[in-house]
């Protein structure tokens, strides 16, 4: 196939909790990343590599960046959001889990300097777009969005 067709795959998780009868979400700060430092993100987020599912993209992404552990099958698709940005094309893969082993920590120190566990229904403004965009179709069980065209 040639590599005009070829277009990267990310995923996004959507880690969620019930506190105080109010549905959270788990959210880590960017920093040095080179991509919205100083924006909350979801939780785990990452790159689909070669020969890989996205469903197990996420639970590896959640390892590493949170060292926590999901079974795929506690994973519920929540949407895609096919992202122009900037020429670059992305599909956006979001999932979201309320059941994993652990408790999530910073394992990656050096790309994110905060987590915070966040209203959905209270969220600041300084959130990656796309992110809040899928955080919204989560609420409203929108399935697919598309972003930057």
């Amino acid at each position: 196939m040639s590599d005009r067709f070829m277009n990267p795959s990310a995923v996004m998780l959507l880690l969620t909790r019930i506190h105080d009868g109010n549905e959270e979400m788990l959210f880590q700060k960017r920093k040095n990343t080179g991509y919205c430092d100083g924006f909350y993100d979801l939780s785990a987020s990452g790159h689909v590599d070669a020969n890989e599912s996205m469903k197990h993209a996420m639970c590896r992404e959640a390892k590493e960046e949170l060292g926590i552990t999901i079974n795929e099958n506690d994973l519920e698709f929540v949407c895609m959001i096919h992202k122009n940005s900037n020429g670059c094309i992305y599909y956006n893969g979001y999932f979201k889990a309320n059941n994993w082993i652990g408790e999530p920590y910073i394992n990656e120190p050096e790309k994110n300097e905060e987590l915070k566990w966040l209203d959905i229904n209270n969220l600041p403004s300084n959130i990656v777009d796309d992110r809040y965009l899928a955080i919204e179709n989560y609420k409203k069980g929108i399935k697919y969005s598309e972003y930057g065209w």
